[in-house]
């Protein structure tokens, strides 16, 4: 969803729940929502190019507000200068409270567009199908991404980044209280790490709990996703009442029950105050966790560390995908093989990619909230951007590129995924309060689920 996650000036969970949710009203309003996967039968494939010409033409980019609008405006640049008989129009735009009614009015329809992955299948059949495009990339997409920007058998938007999950920790207190962060390869170690930590520090409640309705229920299909779970299958069935979901559930009312963790919303004031001061030891989060070091937290600032997460069990995966964002051609653009050879430059070049994530006036170690989801870009051995002295001076991105790499796929957003936080974002806050337990959320969950947003089985 990310992306809402790559660019810090939108990373607040009332901004980020707001675009989600005022994008999901947008879609429903418009007769978008009702549009699930395996009804996209309108969309018009683009078709592969033999002309050996150089593209010319002007075409309408749009891309979200703030900085990462700025990272992009470098970075088409360089396509530009490759490509000098195109104009490229980029305009910043409330992309996700926009896009939904321009498609439905199909007046002023952008040439291409950034967008969450969590809201692509709900607007799907106004967009077109890149699959003849991006057949020769497949090999190259990490199975997460492809898996998310493909609806019914179709790719509908050019992958951009991957939101790997990771574990960050407080390494000053972790090593006062004796706990190798080498040991930290299961959940089951954590929560013992926990115990640990606080048995020297009595003060502290070391596990971050979620708070915000939303980013709660993006957290937890991460852990399901690190897991091989969705909150629905293949065939688009509701799979929330299952193993994945269940485990982590389980999980999370265990740090609940022994006062192990910290319930706060994501880089609020009681959030911040206690990473600070070290009442938060351990944040299970996405990559772009780490703009809280950079940007916002103080006390701390170079004391955080970053590590792959724990894994379910011995030898399973260590990470999960929070968040992510893409690039979509509308169906009734005027110019979408120039939006295509864009994309195909930003997202494929190394030449493009570079100029994204690579120091940049905006970012001068460059863009280290994410990474891409083009395998090829993803060598440990060549990083894209710099160490950074809010870990300490750690290399991320190693540490980013190998969970990455992990990254279970085989993950399906439904259309109604934003709609649910109403119902299980809801109830895992009870969970967390207390007032329920795993399974009576992933009951009632499903049960409001299948009744309000998916109609009879």
């Amino acid at each position: 969803m990310t992306d809402l996650f790559s660019s810090p000036v939108s990373r607040r969970p009332l901004s980020r729940r707001a675009v989600l949710r005022g994008a999901g009203a947008a879609l429903v309003a418009g007769g978008l929502g009702a549009c699930a996967p395996g009804s996209t039968t309108g969309n018009t494939p683009l078709p592969t190019s033999s002309a050996t010409t150089p593209p010319s033409g002007e075409l309408t980019i749009w891309d979200r507000t703030g900085d990462l609008f700025k990272v992009f405006d470098k970075a088409i640049a360089t396509f530009t200068a490759k490509y000098p008989q195109v104009k490229v129009n980029h305009v910043a735009v409330d992309i996700n409270a926009k896009l939904p009614a321009t498609l439905i009015s199909g007046a002023g329809v952008p040439d291409g567009a950034f967008y969450d992955d969590a809201l692509l299948t709900g607007v799907a059949p106004h967009l077109h199908d890149l699959s003849q495009l991006i057949e020769q990339y497949k090999p190259d997409i990490a199975p997460y991404k492809l898996g998310v920007v493909t609806v019914d058998g179709k790719v509908v938007a050019v992958p951009w980044d991957l939101d790997p999950g990771l574990l960050f920790y407080r390494e000053d207190i972790v090593t006062q209280a004796g706990v190798d962060p080498a040991s930290l390869t299961t959940y089951d170690a954590l929560l013992g790490a926990a115990r640990t930590v606080r048995d020297k520090f009595p003060k502290a409640k070391p596990i971050h709990l979620e708070n915000d309705q939303f980013l709660a229920q993006l957290w937890i299909d991460m852990f399901a996703n690190q897991q091989g779970g969705a909150m629905v299958d293949a065939q688009g069935k509701l799979s929330i009442d299952s193993d994945p979901y269940r485990k982590t559930l389980t999980w999370l009312d265990t740090v609940r029950s022994e006062g192990l963790g910290t319930l706060a919303k994501y880089t609020q004031p009681t959030d911040l105050q206690t990473q600070d001061n070290g009442t938060q030891v351990f944040v299970p989060w996405a990559q772009w966790f780490v703009f809280a070091p950079q940007q916002l937290l103080k006390a701390s600032k170079g004391k955080w560390r970053a590590t792959a997460l724990p894994a379910w069990q011995a030898g399973g995966p260590r990470a999960g995908v929070m968040g992510g964002s893409s690039f979509v051609i509308p169906a009734k653009a005027k110019n979408p093989e120039l939006a295509w050879k864009l994309y195909e430059h930003l997202v494929f070049s190394k030449e493009g990619y570079t100029a994204v994530y690579g120091p940049n006036a905006v970012y001068p170690g460059g863009l280290n909230t994410s990474i891409p989801s083009y395998l090829p870009a993803l060598d440990p051995a060549a990083p894209l951007f710099k160490p950074i002295d809010a870990l300490g001076g750690q290399d991320l991105w190693k540490v980013a590129v190998e969970a990455g790499k992990q990254v279970p796929g085989g993950y399906t957003i439904p259309t109604w995924w934003g709609k649910a936080v109403d119902y299980f974002g809801v109830n895992v806050q009870k969970l967390l309060a207390g007032q329920m337990s795993p399974d009576e959320v992933l009951k009632t969950s499903a049960t409001q689920i299948q009744k309000n947003l998916m109609g009879p089985s």
